[in-house]
């Protein structure tokens, strides 16, 4: 039954993506940024949404069972702060930009930005190398779903093959617009669902207070920061939130509002939202310790799945997984449609047809480069059994680094390219050195501080873009104008 509703889901989930393509104006800019027309209610949910993954359900889950309660205030409480602050004074601007300049993707904007294509392809390479892990999360955590409600009867390869399959028959035929059309759908089952969730599985471990009570009494540090959060990591995972400021998928989510009033709601209904999607999924992870002990990192990333197999009837159990699979095409499919936008406009077309590539041509190109990024992207997930959580973090500290360089483009006139590279080189140069020393440990922070790396590599990051910046030539007079209009005035 559980198989039969998840089967049942995908395919609702498919026809809306398809049926998209009716008002599909077949142009590329439709394709890439639905012609920059989406309304205030439609850019909330799509940017919540593109924003939401498996490391938001499963992976926080699965940290909270095994970190505690302190997890929501690593990451929710902080991004429910950071993001809307990041929205409104970058978000808003950049779509200014982007409407008048025509920019459909990040590298778009930065190549223009400072006049160099070196710097164009080198934020190209890092932004896409950075997303591949995000990627994974989304085929892991359908991989994981589908093994968990289905009791092990199928494995985990069926459920990472039905995302990409899916995904990449609505996103390569519907573009933008089917990745949206999806995303709101979506983003409306997995608040229903995540409340009806929580609400269910409380109810069947006797109430909230009797389900904390058992929790308490095996594991009282779960319900305490306790030694489980260092004050300092508590601190320096603040800046992990930054990293929404450098996503390409929210970067190109951005360019297709169709106004700047579109941004209101998002920045005063955003916060609730994630608090709607975290606090039921952290709560969950930290009452699963009391009925699944001793779970290890990779078991605890299935977690949320291993509560609603325990506590939900069989029809619920199904709708339940389906919101989790929600959660995970949601974001999955446009971090998907970001890469073909990105190797069509900044690779294909910038550096082989400029403007003789026919509008037919460029959707073609991103099509079938999306069929080559999920291919690959599948094919790592079978050789990756990292925490989700943690597998997300490391992709968050590389794009929070790199938050000076967009921070640098909107606001300091002053800086360069050179600035630009030199702040990029730092993080990939530290980010590299980081994940090295210690991606084989789940709790690693610098020297047993608590101090997380991204502290230290955005602290070099900013450095290095003011430094390389006052060191070399300022941008020319022209340049400066295209970006701060009013100032040349």
């Amino acid at each position: 039954m559980t198989l039969a509703i998840i089967i049942a889901y995908t395919a609702i989930v498919l026809v809306i993506g398809l049926f998209s393509h009716r008002f599909f104006l077949g142009t590329s800019e439709d394709y890439f940024v639905a012609a920059r027309t989406l309304g205030p209610f439609i850019l909330l949910v799509s940017l919540f949404g593109a924003n939401m993954t498996a490391f938001a359900l499963l992976g926080s889950s699965g940290e909270a069972y095994m970190e505690g309660i302190g997890v929501f205030a690593l990451m929710a409480s902080s991004s429910a702060l950071v993001i809307p602050v990041v929205f409104f004074f970058i978000g808003t601007r950049i779509w200014a930009l982007g409407k008048r300049r025509g920019y459909l993707t990040p590298v778009q904007f930065f190549r223009e930005r400072w006049g160099s294509d070196g710097l164009g392809l080198l934020l190209f390479v890092v932004q896409i190398g950075l997303l591949i892990p995000y990627l994974l999360i989304g085929v892991m955590g359908g991989g994981t779903t589908l093994t968990q409600v289905t009791d092990g009867q199928v494995p985990d390869w069926v459920g990472g093959a039905l995302i990409c399959a899916v995904v990449l028959a609505y996103v390569t035929y519907g573009g933008m617009r089917g990745t949206i059309w999806v995303n709101v759908f979506q983003t409306m089952v997995l608040l229903g669902l995540g409340f009806i969730a929580f609400w269910v599985i409380v109810g069947k471990l006797g109430g909230l207070q009797a389900a904390m009570a058992r929790v308490a009494a095996a594991h009282p540090d779960m319900l305490v920061r306790g030694e489980h959060i260092k004050p300092l990591q508590l601190l320096t995972y603040t800046f992990i939130p930054l990293s929404v400021g450098m996503f390409p998928h929210m970067f190109i989510h951005w360019l297709t509002a169709k106004d700047a009033a579109s941004f209101r709601p998002t920045l005063a209904f955003y916060p609730l939202c994630i608090a709607v999607v975290w606090v039921p999924s952290v709560v969950l992870g930290v009452l699963a310790r009391a009925d699944f002990p001793d779970l290890g990192a990779g078991a605890a990333n299935s977690i949320l799945v291993k509560m609603i197999g325990r506590n939900a009837p069989g029809v619920l159990a199904g709708l339940l997984a389906a919101g989790v699979f929600a959660a995970i095409m949601n974001s999955f499919d446009s971090q998907v449609h970001s890469v073909g936008t990105m190797f069509t406009q900044d690779i294909v077309r910038h550096y082989g047809f400029h403007d003789r590539m026919s509008e037919r041509t460029q959707i073609l190109v991103g099509r079938l480069f999306i069929v080559a990024i999920l291919i690959a992207t599948y094919l790592l997930s079978r050789v990756t059994s990292r925490s989700i959580f943690k597998l997300g973090v490391w992709c968050f500290t590389g794009f929070a680094a790199l938050f000076p360089v967009v921070v640098a483009a909107v606001f300091w006139k002053r800086s360069t390219k050179w600035g630009a590279v030199a702040s990029t080189a730092s993080t990939i140069g530290l980010w590299v050195y980081f994940v090295v020393h210690g991606w084989k440990d789940p709790d690693y922070t610098l020297a047993g501080t608590g101090i997380m790396p991204v502290a230290v590599i955005l602290l070099v990051s900013t450095a290095a873009m003011i430094l390389g910046s006052l060191l070399t030539r300022p941008p020319d007079a022209a340049t400066l104008a295209k970006f701060f209009p009013r100032d040349a005035a």
